[in-house]
């Protein structure tokens, strides 16, 4: 069984469900997080607080779980705070590999909480997913930097200056799709961490993913795989729901197959109308996604086959 440091457990979570952002060491000089996983055995704890010490880091908060008692997989985020993280953080990642991953057969990240991820935000023509991520990164809610918003409309570009986002008009559809992907990549490639997909409503393709170069989220209703394709509000009226919702995933090349993010659900009932159910699905879409991209951008995601652990 892996050993516990409960001293050093984090106490993040203990005002509720959800990770809170507001006791969250973002943005301090000097402060990584450590993710890492790999088959569980004794002493993975005790080697890496022993090799973050060592190498002069004061640990200040370390999450874990392993999905078995004895024989599962281990993971593990650690945010440590160590003078002069950025000139320090090549070496202490290659002696980080020779010392301990490769003897534990670990995957492993190590991040500087100072250095925001850089993010893309792709949209159509639906503007609340977008414009609430970008209302919240003004307001510090999101720790991330915009780097471009891309649509195939023209549609938003008036609600996205005010922001101060570069807005890219890529237009895209079925018969102009392999042209659009390959432009989006010339602006995407190398110069993001994280795409966003708030509400594009176009097909990703396999070979657009291989080459992006780095992870994508998406978000759509939680009817599925019911009411698939236009209008599912309307027919989930019809169908008499009783609750209404959202998830956020992962793009792999199994639509909306992808590891889920997060999900929430509001109830509903026969006083609502079709209208109700749209704008009570826009306001849970808007939470869900705004989640996930903060737990990305703040490293407490790891992917563990088709799921994700939250930390």
């Amino acid at each position: 069984m892996t050993d516990r440091a409960d001293a050093n457990v984090s106490a993040e979570q203990d005002g509720g469900h959800y990770p809170d952002p507001g006791r969250e060491t973002r943005r301090i000089r000097d402060v990584g997080r450590l993710l890492l996983h790999c088959n569980d055995q004794p002493g993975l704890v005790a080697a890496v607080t022993d090799f973050l010490a060592k190498a002069g880091a004061n640990i200040v908060s370390l999450d874990q779980h392993s999905t078995e008692h004895s024989g599962g997989t281990f993971m593990q985020r650690t945010i440590f705070h160590l003078p002069g993280l950025s000139a320090a953080r090549d070496a202490l990642e290659r002696d980080f590999e020779h010392q301990l991953a490769r003897r534990f057969g670990m995957d492993f990240a190590f991040t500087e909480a100072a250095k925001p991820k850089r993010v893309a935000i792709m949209a159509s023509r639906t503007d609340h997913c977008l414009l609430d991520l970008l209302w919240r990164n003004r307001r510090g809610e999101l720790d991330m930097s915009v780097s471009m918003v891309i649509s195939n409309h023209p549609d938003l570009a008036d609600q996205v200056r005010p922001f101060g986002v570069p807005f890219m008009h890529v237009p895209a559809n079925e018969a102009v799709r392999d042209q659009a992907e390959r432009r989006q990549l010339d602006l995407l490639r190398g110069n993001v961490d994280l795409v966003v997909l708030a509400r594009y409503m176009q097909i990703v393709t396999p070979a657009f993913l291989t080459e992006v170069g780095c992870p994508m989220i998406n978000i759509h209703h939680s009817f599925l795989p019911s009411f698939v394709g236009a209008a599912p509000y309307r027919r989930a009226r019809e169908r008499g729901v009783k609750l209404v919702g959202a998830t956020a995933h992962y793009v792999t090349e199994h639509l909306d197959e992808g590891p889920i993010i997060e999900q929430d659900v509001v109830r509903v009932d026969h006083r609502h109308g079709v209208d109700d159910l749209v704008r009570l699905g826009a306001d849970v879409e808007r939470a869900v996604l705004s989640r996930a991209a903060l737990w990305h951008c703040e490293d407490r995601i790891i992917r563990y086959g088709n799921q994700t652990i939250v930390f």
